[in-house]
């Protein structure tokens, strides 16, 4: 592959970015609606290899593309490379079973341009008697929509148990189904032999950017205190690592704490699930933000790694630190925050996982408001209409010494810059001038 790394680049993997409005202001993700709900959808499945082991394959994919121009030929072979290592990222350890809980997770790969597909996972036994091996149903979209892309997959696996032939026609009328703007729903018509004819209703979040994430994920694992101190340590673009078995913990946690980053976005390498042949991404000098099986943590310890700070989810505990997570926040606005998650701590029951997501963005969006949200009067517009941000300025207007302290770390960071950039972009042009 051109990239040197036999496709693994495609792992460098970032969240969507999301398109800046006033700091604070919900602005939509770059998915427009009506666009294909999805690109392909891919069967993976183990194939034993001669020297016993198994080796993720796809089996079958739709649609076929025919007619490919030469540049997209090669992107799509890619793509199709790099699929089944992240639909069985545990490697190919695997023994025939009788039972297995299906479970469902999620992962970004990069193109070289830049732009991102999510790939959505089912892993499931096919139904039958004695052992077989699991399946994957991975469907690959350029859409962020974590809720959607479920409710898709459990069609999908209730018509697994009856025939695969009874997938297609279904996933047929959802390819020419145009994708649904926030707040409205798709309805999908769907015949299943003995049961007729259903109609399938798939409704989009109102929070666009809320889409792809499940804040409760993350308060049932850790504590609110930890919490912070991996948000502190991805605002300052540190090198993060979560361990957990399931392969759906780590990617709905992962994806959570990327998005306590909003308005910004994490602009490193972002792994949900790292592949087991990718382990030496831990090596990486860079910052990243990876989810790794805990089964693999001796092999990550032993690597020559950089300062990390290694999260075990199952435990709900930090195993490595820097040792100064506790002081990178601004003490009062630390605490203020604090005070907010502990109360959707103790009201965990009451809410609703959209109502969790809404409070826990509002109380970071509020802490970013709070921080930085004065930077917009910090842009100085030149004639020709193009901005530039006054950095000492800005700083300078922040009263609180442990504030200003901490922004000038993080007005370094990449994350501030692409957004400051971003904004001197944005500037509305006047009424009457060109």
């Amino acid at each position: 592959a051109s990239e040197g790394k036999d496709g693994a680049s495609a792992a460098e993997n970032t969240p969507p970015r999301v398109p800046q409005g006033k700091l604070g202001e919900r602005s939509s993700v770059c998915y427009s609606a009506g666009q294909f709900f999805f690109e392909y959808l891919v069967v993976v499945s183990l194939k034993k290899m001669p020297d016993g082991h198994y080796e993720p394959k796809i089996i079958y994919q739709f649609p076929k593309r025919e007619n490919l121009l030469k540049g997209q030929k090669e992107e799509e072979e890619r793509l199709l490379q790099a699929i089944p290592l992240f639909c069985f990222p545990d490697g190919n350890n695997w023994a025939p079973i009788t039972e297995f809980t299906s479970e469902t997770f999620s992962f970004v790969l990069t193109n070289v341009d830049g732009s991102r597909k999510i790939g959505y996972c089912r892993r499931l036994l096919p139904s039958g008697r004695g052992v077989r091996l699991p399946e994957v149903f991975c469907i690959i979209s350029c859409l962020g929509c974590f809720g959607l892309f479920s409710k898709i997959l459990d069609e999908v696996e209730k018509r697994r148990q009856i025939s695969m032939a009874v997938i297609y026609p279904f996933m047929q009328g959802l390819r020419e189904s145009p994708f649904p703007a926030p707040g409205k729903t798709v309805t999908i018509k769907s015949f299943i032999p003995e049961s007729g004819t259903e109609l399938i209703e798939l409704t989009r979040p109102v929070d666009a950017h809320l889409e792809h994430v499940e804040f409760q994920a993350l308060l049932q694992r850790l504590s609110p205190h930890l919490i912070l101190h991996i948000f502190a340590s991805a605002m300052l673009e540190r090198r993060l690592i979560f361990l957990a078995e399931e392969l759906s913990v780590l990617s709905q946690c992962i994806h959570a704490v990327a998005a306590l980053l909003y308005p910004f976005t994490w602009a490193h390498t972002y792994i949900p699930v790292v592949p087991e042949c990718l382990l030496d991404t831990v090596c990486c000098p860079t910052p990243f933000m990876v989810g790794i099986q805990r089964r693999h943590l001796e092999r990550v310890l032993e690597q020559p790694m950089e300062e990390a700070l290694i999260v075990d989810l199952c435990e709900g505990k930090i195993i490595r630190a820097v040792g100064d997570e506790e002081e990178i926040l601004p003490g009062k606005l630390q605490n203020e925050m604090l005070m907010s998650l502990n109360r959707h701590n103790n009201n965990n029951n009451v809410h609703t996982s959209e109502q969790v997501n809404a409070l826990v963005s509002e109380a970071f969006v509020h802490f970013f408001v709070r921080l930085v949200g004065h930077y917009a009067s910090h842009i100085k517009w030149g004639r020709s209409g193009s901005g530039s941000f006054q950095e000492r300025a800005f700083c300078k207007a922040i009263t609180s010494k442990s504030c200003r302290r901490f922004v000038k770390k993080f007005v370094k960071t990449n994350m501030f810059s692409l957004f400051i950039e971003e904004a001197e972009k944005s500037r509305i042009p006047q009424e009457g001038k060109g």
